[in-house]
């Protein structure tokens, strides 16, 4: 018996993802315009990381608090105060090492082996994955794309659902397809969820990437205190944090010492210094926030409105989140699609292939950028395109 043929089954099913795949493909070369996860190209901001190398030149590097340093909580609580009209208490708080890390403590909490969650395809992959991981079977419902729009069948959810479904897993925005719940999507989703007894995990990482203005309807819109609903979020994307590996979880109260127990058997909590720069983020970061969002807006634009003009694009500009999933004439395999389009034009791209159902025919663009660079990776693509 080989080696790998001896370890667990669930840990020889993890797939190798579809993106990084890519990205270890053509990292590194000069001149590549790297358009395929989901970050910006600003480094943290000073004013991040000056408070995090205050706190480690202060010696703030001993064990801490499992579900998060106070300060932090308060911070988060405060957040959700500005930009979401509610508030809610410290205790609904939990910091993870990452929003990855978040999802799979849900998971973990919410799941047994055998149970089903019904998530909505294409989808970030890593949801399906740690699902599975787990034991659970991850159950998708493709949303459906017509006129380079994508939309959401509501019906489709509720068909999906057995007696072995423990909840629906909703990101909006949506990663990859910039789908938007309405308020009205937001309102059936939870009364379905209400009718079945299911949990709701609701990814809201991107609400305030909304191209309407203000932010992303939200599931604290029109869910009442004892709805079944947890959210997973992660400093990432707002802040240029990608690397820090820092997220957080909005659960109840009564679910605090589940989560505390799950995050000590992980990582044992997130790394004082580290939280005291995610408390920088939500306590000055407002105005790095909307500067990143304007900066989206122009360059989803730019990308779109030139791929488009090509007649060979298949997309509309996306309601929210950082990404334009672009169905391309003649391209009928993503993967191969994305390694062709790197090695030509120096452009990377994410492959549909590894968003799941409904994703094999697109690729996905972070939009995330400098306008200028932006407009160098469009003008590449036209070519490209122009050519197949």
């Amino acid at each position: 018996m080989s080696i790998v043929s001896s370890l667990s089954p669930r840990a020889m099913a993890a797939p190798e993802s579809g993106i990084v795949e890519v990205v270890n493909y053509a990292r590194g070369r000069e001149g590549l315009l790297p358009l395929w996860v989901g970050e910006g190209d600003l480094p943290t901001p000073d004013f991040i990381s000056r408070a995090a190398m205050d706190a480690l030149a202060a010696g703030e590097t001993f064990y801490t608090w499992q579900r998060g340093i106070p300060a932090l909580r308060r911070a988060l609580s405060d957040y959700y105060h500005r930009h979401f009209a509610v508030r809610l208490p410290v205790e609904h708080f939990y910091v993870t090492g990452s929003g990855m890390q978040a999802i799979q403590i849900a998971v973990q909490t919410l799941t047994s082996p055998g149970d089903e969650f019904v998530y909505l395809t294409p989808a970030w992959p890593n949801i399906a994955a740690a699902l599975e991981i787990s034991g659970a079977r991850s159950v998708g419902v493709e949303l459906q794309f017509e006129g380079g729009k994508w939309a959401v069948d509501l019906n489709r959810i509720e068909a999906a659902i057995t007696e072995k479904t423990r909840g629906l897993f909703i990101n909006t925005p949506s990663n990859p397809t910039g789908w938007t719940a309405t308020r009205e999507d937001l309102e059936v989703i939870l009364a379905l969820a209400r009718k079945h007894d299911l949990w709701i995990m609701a990814d809201e990482i991107y609400a305030l990437y909304y191209f309407a203005g203000g932010r992303a309807p939200s599931f604290l819109d029109v869910m009442e205190p004892d709805d079944k609903i947890i959210f997973v979020n992660s400093f990432s994307k707002n802040w240029s944090m990608t690397g820090w590996r820092v997220g957080w979880i909005v659960a109840p109260p009564a679910m605090g010492q589940v989560l505390e127990n799950l995050i000590q058997y992980s990582t044992s909590g997130v790394a004082q210094f580290m939280q005291k720069g995610a408390v920088a983020a939500l306590d000055h970061g407002d105005d790095f926030v909307r500067a990143n969002i304007a900066k989206a807006a122009r360059s989803r634009d730019i990308l779109c409105d030139a791929l488009v003009a090509t007649n060979r694009v298949e997309t509309l500009k996306p309601d929210g989140a950082l990404y334009a999933f672009l169905k391309i004439d003649g391209v009928t395999d993503s993967r191969k699609a994305a390694i062709d389009i790197v090695d030509k034009t120096g452009v990377g791209l994410a492959p549909g292939t590894a968003f799941g159902a409904g994703g094999e025919l697109f690729l996905r663009a972070c939009f995330l950028r400098d306008p200028a660079q932006v407009a160098i990776a469009a003008e590449r693509l036209c070519d490209y395109i122009a050519k197949l």
